[in-house]
């Protein structure tokens, strides 16, 4: 119980009109009591319904809300989104103004240390990222240990589970000095797991981090230069994925978020809570969605046969991926800056063929009642996947692109959460509805159960 709002029962007592109007009354109608319920932040208090029981011996009354769709699970001060208006803020900073103005690892210390750097703080912050890009010469000989065709984002997953073994202060979660270090180490190691991953899978071998390079051209440099021949990241490209990192930074209690603050709560440490978060965003539904997008344009085929395909999503036979969201209710500001970025990387790159198919879409969608009202507009995961495509990227390197960036957002979710004094390890409540007492059967004295 938050000490600065009144418990339900101290608000019962109080005879202040404001205090009261602070409130939700709710009457059981089963045994006709009324109960008055402090309103906090725009919120009650879930255990203050366990007041609510109709036997001093039941546990009380608990919400039922599955996957969390109307549940406040954490008080943050990280990121604010505003589905219906369209906002997204990383610490009250406006996610155009950040993917104009700033650079992936600014808002990397915005999101973990809630100011922007100064001059000397960014340099500070930056040479201890790029002192800790190299990685144990036994991670690379355990990556060397896939199968050639092994998913990365199956090999990132056990890559950074596997860091846990190799820095065992990692478990002093509760020193500011040694949750720093770690931090350090998780940011600048992810491009250089992300890229020995990718370079696995080609059969080729690994480049090294060059220190001297940006965090998106040095994640460039070991995922397409070549031995013996200094990397030169080109500047448009190296710009579309600093811009691509900010906006996949953080995005609120997503999935993977909810995962590693879930995980982080057993008080485990970061490695093994961040694997987690990355296993939660391997999934299709999240850091698998413009995958996902991407196969749909390749179903379409072509401009023409677009419109038989919108028939067929109204009609309920296919979905049109890409599109709506579940917070959003209104254009996603980052899919507005995403688009910007994909006509700069088409102008080098060349157009995608699948350009004019993703565009037509959006237009047939935007215009189309079935999906305005629906409030169905083009989410983040439309265009990335065009982008990542256009430069180079197969298509199982999207979520690992993903996990890189979001690295940043999970750790200022992790640390948030440890140091709340709310927090405690994460038990959600059950309804269950199985069996009543049973007693165990012999072999001989079982039937099969009708039907089976």
């Amino acid at each position: 119980m938050d000490s600065a709002s009144p418990s339900a029962t101290q608000l019962k007592k109080s005879d202040d009109p404001v205090a009261a109007r602070q409130s939700l009354t709710v009457t059981d109608n089963r045994t006709g009591k009324s109960y008055e319920l402090p309103i906090t932040n725009g919120a009650i208090r879930a255990s203050d319904l366990r007041q609510i029981k109709l036997d001093p011996a039941d546990f009380g009354m608990m919400s039922y809300d599955p996957s969390f769709n109307n549940t406040a699970s954490c008080i943050s001060r990280v990121t604010y989104i505003d589905g219906d208006a369209g906002i997204l803020r990383y610490r009250g900073y406006p996610i155009e103004e950040l993917a104009e103005k700033s650079t992936y690892l600014e808002t990397a210390y915005l999101l973990l240390h809630g100011e922007l750097p100064t001059a000397t703080q960014l340099k500070d912050w930056t040479n201890h990222i790029s002192h800790h890009t190299f990685i144990h010469e036994s991670i690379k000989k355990f990556l060397d240990g896939f199968h050639y065709d092994a998913h990365p984002m199956g090999m990132m997953i056990s890559a950074v589970a596997a860091l846990s073994t190799f820095y065992h202060d990692a478990k002093d979660i509760f020193s500011a000095e040694s949750r720093q270090l770690q931090t350090y180490r998780m940011i600048g190691k992810m491009p250089t797991i992300a890229a020995f991953s990718y370079r696995h899978s080609l059969g080729m071998p690994f480049v090294y981090p060059d220190s001297e390079l940006g965090y998106p051209g040095n994640l460039l440099n070991m995922l397409f230069g070549t031995t013996g021949v200094r990397y030169r990241p080109n500047p448009t490209l190296e710009h579309a994925l600093d811009v691509l990192f900010i906006l996949h930074a953080d995005h609120e209690q997503n999935c993977s978020a909810n995962t590693i603050r879930g995980v982080g709560s057993s008080h485990v440490d970061p490695y093994s809570a961040t694997a987690a978060a990355i296993a939660a965003l391997y999934g299709p539904l999240h850091g698998g969605a413009n995958e996902e997008a991407l196969h749909m344009l390749h179903e379409i085929g072509s401009v023409q046969k677009v419109p038989d395909f919108i028939r067929r999503v109204k009609a309920g036979e296919t979905k049109l991926m890409g599109f709506g969201h579940r917070v959003y209710k209104n254009y996603d500001p980052r899919a507005r800056i995403i688009k910007r970025v994909a006509y700069e990387v088409f102008d080098l790159m060349g157009k995608n063929p699948l350009l004019e198919i993703a565009l037509e879409c959006e237009r047939i969608a935007l215009e189309d009642d079935y999906f305005v009202k629906r409030k169905l507009y083009p989410n983040v995961d439309f265009y990335t996947g065009l982008i990542y495509q256009s430069m180079g990227f197969p298509m199982s390197m999207f979520p690992v692109l993903f996990a890189i960036p979001r690295t940043s957002g999970w750790l200022a979710q992790w640390q948030e959460m440890l140091l709340d004094p709310e927090q405690k390890i994460a038990r959600p409540r059950q309804i269950y509805l199985g069996y009543d007492t049973r007693h165990y059967q012999t072999i001989d004295q079982r039937k099969d159960a009708p039907g089976a």
